[in-house]
């Protein structure tokens, strides 16, 4: 049984002038611990995706099933984390972290020290008393991920997480939220411009349309560039290639021309 599944999914985002179809009979499933990436221009529809499968937005078409259960039905925690980091800055970091679960009025010793072990695994142990203005940029991204895990969620929405951050923090929280998630087996979704950053982090690639959003071409990432670190894959033979792949596709597809074959060797 596939993990999520969208099944011919539609959205119109409506005024009073009309509507406007956002995305447009989506169908794809994904395997539980997969990681996958959709991959398009501005407008294509990718965070509006991302927000039905949230459950912030209800489709007007179609349904969203998580383990077989309709995502308005589904118990299963979803974790959401976006570009900014939107840490209060009133709050440590630990206590940003442990925002959620106090909310719900869950805190425990027990949650507490998980929060103190996930922020030590990703490089925030010295900090944890801090304030978000005192951390840079790359440090709020992992304090925010590690938000994003404390509640266990079975699947995390990624929505262009590393774009503000500058090359190198980019490049190294890749590599960190790759393999956090592979070692907890997290099931992930990315939404991202980055041709690059989809083929390091990704299993496959949905490549997306826009007016209206659809599916216009899936990628496989090859065993041998998921099975190695996503800085490393950037070196690989078979990145330059699957690359060259992506960046024909689109451009052809935004000049309207037919794409070049490019040979798989």
């Amino acid at each position: 049984m596939s993990f999520l599944t969208l099944d011919h999914v539609s959205h119109h985002y409506f005024s009073k002038n009309g509507y406007t179809k956002a995305v447009n009979n989506i169908t794809l499933s994904i395997k539980e611990g997969e990681f996958v990436a959709l991959l398009g221009p501005s407008g294509c529809g990718k965070s509006t995706l991302l927000s039905i499968v949230a459950g912030i937005i209800r489709q007007t078409e179609g349904n969203v099933f998580l383990q077989g259960k309709k995502i308005d039905e589904s118990e299963m925690e979803i974790g959401y984390m976006l570009q900014q980091d939107y840490l209060f800055p009133w709050k440590t970091i630990l206590d940003n972290v442990l925002i959620g679960p106090k909310l719900n009025n869950k805190i425990t010793k027990e949650l507490k020290d998980r929060a103190i072990d996930l922020l030590a695994e990703v490089g925030l142990s010295d900090v944890a008393e801090k304030y978000p203005n005192e951390l840079s940029g790359g440090m709020r991204q992992r304090a925010a991920l590690v938000r994003t895990l404390i509640n266990d969620p079975k699947i995390l929405l990624l929505d262009e997480p590393f774009s503000a951050l500058d090359y190198q923090t980019k490049l190294n929280l890749e590599d960190l939220v790759a393999n956090l998630l592979e070692s907890y087996h997290k099931t992930a979704i990315l939404v991202t411009h980055d041709i690059g950053e989809a083929i390091a982090m990704s299993d496959r690639i949905f490549m997306m349309d826009a007016n209206p959003g659809s599916i216009a071409k899936i990628y496989e990432v090859p065993l041998e560039l998921r099975d190695e670190e996503p800085f490393l894959v950037r070196r690989h033979p078979k990145y330059q290639l699957l690359f060259e792949k992506i960046w024909n596709e689109l451009e052809a597809r935004e000049s309207g021309k037919k794409a070049v074959e490019i040979p798989n060797e």
